[in-house]
């Protein structure tokens, strides 16, 4: 003699106590199936809800990309899914029904950040049903912000120079070969500006390694300091050389330019007893300004700006040399 099983648990309580929504709608729209955590963050009871229309039972908008997936999986049926990265709150759903409250008397609550899977099922009637699953995304949305403002922090720091705090090497020449190529294409100059700390070892071995550094970093602001333009770059280029990029400058205008540097940098007037050419820190500067042509080799320029700042240099340093 056979006993019947009872059974354990009912499947509306499995259901109510998922971390997650589920609504079923019919091929009216009409609601089916409203768990206690759509209940819950929707802040409309199941009884509420239950076989009335699906656009009718909030008092806000529902997103138009949710109601046209809805009709392609009971129309046609095709699942969808609505990732939160394309559709942030399809529905008017809240993360803590007392939070949003209490918010709404000051200001609108914001909705939960949401994922919405669309499955298609046929009930024992062979009636086309829609499933909705709805997840809280908002930690998923946080910890995709944590880790793209942890790969911003390690760009930054990859493209930065550790002391001065600057540009690198490695960023400005990347820099340098995506603006050649973006000015060689639309058309315009580049000025390149080679800048060098004058007796920078001389001054390393009479007052410290330490004292050296201090002076690479304010030397360094003050070189910023002149920049004006967002597309305006400076770089640590070596141990005691800097280099500076600027478009759209004259042959004149990038000779004041080197100038301005020079002269902020004598401005500081910091000491530097083993100085053959004044009792400060002070820096040496070429210059080079052309005409970017589509496929230039920007070694050229580089090259040029070198060149002049040898000139510099040769000529006495503390000086500037301009060429094209």
């Amino acid at each position: 003699m056979s006993t019947a099983v009872v059974p354990r648990f009912r499947a509306e309580d499995v259901l109510d106590q998922l971390h997650g929504g589920l609504i079923m709608l019919d091929a009216g729209l009409h609601i089916l199936l409203w768990n206690a955590w759509v209940a819950r963050h929707s802040r409309v009871p199941a009884d509420q809800a239950l076989d009335a229309r699906f656009e009718h039972v909030f008092d806000e908008r529902v997103s138009p990309a949710l109601l046209r997936a809805i009709d392609n999986t009971l129309g046609y049926g095709l699942p969808a899914v609505l990732s939160s990265a394309l559709h942030r709150a399809p529905l008017p759903l809240y993360p803590d029904h007392g939070a949003a409250s209490a918010a709404g008397a000051l200001a609108a609550p914001a909705r939960m950040v949401q994922s919405v899977v669309l499955t298609p099922l046929d009930s024992p009637e062979g009636e086309r049903l829609c499933l909705i699953q709805i997840s809280d995304a908002s930690n998923s949305v946080r910890r995709e912000k944590m880790l793209q403002s942890h790969s911003d922090v390690l760009k930054r720091q990859v493209g930065t120079d550790g002391l001065t705090g600057i540009h690198n090497r490695r960023h400005f020449d990347e820099h340098y070969a995506q603006t050649l190529q973006r000015v060689g294409k639309t058309g315009g100059t580049l000025s390149l500006f080679m800048v060098d700390v004058d007796f920078f070892k001389q001054y390393n071995d009479h007052y410290g390694h330490g004292p050296g550094d201090q002076v690479l970093k304010r030397v360094a602001a003050a070189l910023q300091g002149q920049l004006q333009r967002p597309g305006d770059l400076l770089a640590r280029y070596g141990g005691e050389e800097f280099i500076l990029l600027m478009e759209g400058l004259s042959h004149r205008q990038a000779a004041e330019v080197a100038e301005a540097l020079r002269e902020t940098v004598y401005a500081l007037a910091e000491p530097h007893a083993k100085s053959l050419v004044a009792h400060r820190v002070t820096i040496s500067v070429g210059v080079c300004t052309r005409a970017v042509q589509e496929g230039m080799d920007g070694r050229l320029l580089m090259s040029a700006a070198d060149a002049a700042l040898y000139r510099a240099k040769l000529g006495g340093r503390n000086k500037v040399v301009a060429t094209d």
